[in-house]
């Protein structure tokens, strides 16, 4: 458990970090995109639904979109990891969530 306790405490000082942190894009922004909840330009809510949905099809035509659209190189990459983020966190929630499910029908 102490272990459990080790990975969960790193998980949320990452999420900390990636949303509190000092950054180029908004904290708002990074925000939305951690969420995958809409509500930034639609270039930059296309690549961060992809990242989000299907990260291997991100290409150099959604970062392009997502650049004209006047995001900095420095922005998108922040906006990109935070998607990342949010979408691991959400799995790694459900993961748990799922284990403490078939442990209790055990019990």
């Amino acid at each position: 458990m102490v272990d459990e306790d080790k990975k969960r405490a790193a998980q949320q000082a990452l999420v900390k970090r990636v949303l509190g942190g000092e950054g180029k894009a908004s904290a708002e922004q990074r925000a939305v995109a951690f969420r995958n909840g809409g509500g930034l330009a639609p270039p930059l809510d296309a690549l961060i639904g992809k990242v989000v949905d299907a990260p291997a099809q991100v290409g150099a035509a959604d970062l392009a979109a997502a650049k004209a659209s006047g995001c900095t190189e420095d922005e998108l990459f922040e906006l990109v990891v935070c998607a990342a983020v949010g979408q691991s966190a959400r799995l790694y929630d459900a993961g748990l969530a799922a284990l403490v499910e078939a442990t209790a029908e055990e019990a």
